[in-house]
């Protein structure tokens, strides 16, 4: 049973196409307001998940309710209560960029009158109102990202799903992109995200699922996760040579986690400065040392592996 304030409720979500299962059975809720986060690598079931929310493709098996709806029977009627912000930016270069705005709107049965209304007040949102005349080709990959949001918004909508919205933005854009994010939140808006980026999940998200070969692998707030499997502090070691299995004895007891790597050994543990001075007295002495704090891109490499998925 789902209480009045959860958005998205799936339980035992499945989608398989032929052989391949993309998505594999997995819980989660997403509750009014929330900034939710789906973390995982290529092929990890991120974008099935999310095209099932956006009721673009069907389940092959489960539940899945969204905003109290089914998405097979009553797609249409989510479809226009959502704001999407696909990967691709599907802009329309024949237009400019206030009409790409209003002419989305239409869609959703806006009058004339109320789309451009609509249209300006989320270009200025979005700090477009400057180019709201200009050709979509005049626009930086980062305008063009933002106008995909504010077209996004246009139907003021219950839910809104951004599918690595910042991906290929420079520092600048990405942070301006956030501002803009962080502004959507305090206005009580539901967002459910994916990324490659840990640093705009750890920033955005109150609580997010990290997904590997179709399950979620770890469920909770950015900070819980860190501190389950990735830990307070991180100190990455190097010593001449391939770093060897060998430390690991030298190391023992140290930390919490040790990982060796071709190139460096990883110390998991709660106070970096107390653990390297264990280290030194020990020896011998590492050649190059980064104390640093553990992030969410600890967690995704544990609970996902470091394998490279093309």
């Amino acid at each position: 049973m789902t209480s009045a304030d959860t958005v998205i409720h799936a339980r035992g979500l499945t989608k398989r196409f032929g052989t391949l299962t993309a998505v594999d059975g997995i819980d989660f809720d997403v509750e009014r307001g929330e900034f939710f986060g789906i973390l995982g690598p290529n092929g990890a079931g991120k974008s099935s998940t999310m095209r099932m929310i956006g009721c673009v493709s069907s389940p092959t098996g489960g539940g899945l309710s969204v905003l109290g709806l089914d998405p097979v029977r009553d797609g249409h009627r989510i479809r226009a209560r959502l704001g999407v912000c696909p990967q691709a930016d599907s802009l329309d270069a024949e237009l400019t960029v206030r009409e790409n705005v209003t002419t989305y709107a239409r869609y959703f049965g806006l009058s004339r009158r109320i789309a451009r209304q609509r249209a300006m007040e989320l270009l200025d949102f979005m700090q477009l109102a400057d180019r709201a005349g200009d050709s979509i080709n005049a626009l930086s990959g980062g305008m063009k990202r933002r106008l995909v949001i504010a077209r996004a918004l246009v139907n003021q909508p219950d839910l809104v799903l951004l599918d690595e919205p910042t991906t290929g933005l420079d520092p600048q854009a990405r942070h301006l992109v956030w501002e803009r994010l962080f502004r959507l939140k305090d206005q009580g808006v539901t967002v459910v995200l994916t990324t490659h980026y840990m640093d705009e999940a750890e920033q955005l998200c109150d609580r997010l699922v990290v997904m590997d070969r179709g399950r979620i692998v770890g469920e909770g707030t950015p900070a819980a996760l860190v501190k389950e499997h990735a830990g307070q502090q991180v100190v990455e070691l190097r010593y001449p040579g391939p770093a060897s299995e060998a430390m690991t004895a030298v190391l023992a007891g140290i930390g919490e986690r040790i990982e060796i790597l071709p190139d460096r050994i990883l110390l998991y543990c709660a106070d970096g400065e107390k653990a390297l001075a264990e280290i030194h007295r020990r020896g011998p002495a590492p050649t190059g040392v980064l104390v640093r704090r553990g992030g969410l891109e600890d967690v995704f490499l544990r609970l996902a592996g470091r394998q490279l998925v093309e």
